[in-house]
C-alpha cells in the first residue's frame, strides 16, 4: 500500500456517509441529553437507528468492493457513539435530574452500557468472517438505544426500572444468546410506521402515554426477551 492510496476518497463510499449520519444523530443526542432536552435526545437516537439500518443495504445495492473492511469499521465506530455513548449519557443525565439522588448506580450502569457496547461491536468485527450464522450473537447494540428512547418517550419512564432494564440489556449484548435478523416485511413495515409517527410532531397520546412509542417499546422488549425465555 502506497501513501497515495491512503487518501480517504480511496476508501469512502455512499454507505459510509450514511454511517456518519448515524454518528451525527448520536452525537446530537448526546448534546441534547447534556442540556436535559431528553425528548429530542431520544428522537435523535431513533433517527440514528434509521440511518444504521440502511447503510449496509446501500452498500449491498452499490456492490461495494471493500476488501479492507473500511465500511465495517466505520459502521462499528459510529455505532459506538450512537448506541454506546448516546444511551449512556442520556441515562446518566436523566439520573442527575432526580432530586437528592446521590447513588453511584446510574454512573455504574452508564459505564456498563458503554463497555458492553464496545465489547459487543469488537467481538462482531472479530468473528464476522469466521462463523457461519445469519443470526446476531448477543443482543444487537441498536436495541439498547431504541429500548431506552421509547421507554422515555412512552411517558412511562421510571429511573429505577431503567436501571434494571439497562443492566439486563447490556449484559445480553455480550452474551452468546442468538437473535434472528429482521426479515419479516410486515414487522419491519409496522416498525417503520411507528418510528415515523414518533419522529413527526403528531400527538398520538392517551392519558399522557405515547402510543407509537409504547408499541415500539413492547416490540423491542419482546425481541429482547423471547430468545432468553427459549433458552
Amino acid at each position: 500500500m502506497t501513501l497515495e492510496s491512503t487518501k480517504i476518497q480511496s476508501f469512502f463510499a455512499i454507505s459510509d456517509g450514511i454511517s456518519l449520519m448515524n454518528m451525527i444523530s448520536g452525537f446530537i443526542s448526546i448534546i441534547f441529553a447534556i442540556n436535559h432536552n431528553f425528548e429530542l435526545a431520544a428522537v435523535a437516537m431513533i433517527i440514528a437507528i434509521m440511518f444504521d439500518s440502511v447503510d449496509g443495504w446501500v452498500a449491498r445495492k452499490i456492490n461495494r468492493n471493500d476488501e479492507l473492511k473500511f465500511g465495517k469499521n466505520i459502521d462499528s465506530l459510529c455505532d459506538a457513539i450512537s448506541f454506546g455513548g448516546a444511551p449512556a449519557v442520556f441515562f446518566y443525565s436523566i439520573s442527575e435530574t432526580i432530586p437528592h439522588n446521590t447513588s453511584i448506580l446510574p454512573l455504574i450502569v452508564s459505564l456498563l452500557i458503554v463497555a458492553c457496547g464496545i465489547l459487543r461491536l469488537t467481538r462482531y468485527n472479530v468473528i464476522a468472517d469466521h462463523i457461519q450464522t445469519r443470526d446476531f450473537i448477543g443482543f444487537p447494540i441498536p436495541g439498547i438505544a431504541i429500548i431506552l428512547a421509547t421507554f422515555y418517550l412512552s411517558g412511562l419512564f421510571n429511573i429505577y426500572i431503567a436501571l434494571i432494564l439497562m443492566t439486563i440489556v447490556s449484559l445480553l449484548m455480550i452474551s452468546n444468546i442468538t437473535y434472528p435478523k429482521f426479515d419479516n416485511l410486515i414487522i419491519i413495515g409496522i416498525s417503520v410506521i411507528l418510528i415515523v409517527l414518533i419522529i413527526l410532531p403528531i400527538n398520538l397520546t392517551i392519558f399522557t402515554i405515547n402510543i407509537p412509542a409504547l408499541l415500539l417499546l413492547i416490540f423491542s422488549l419482546y425481541y429482547l426477551l423471547i430468545n432468553l425465555i427459549k433458552k
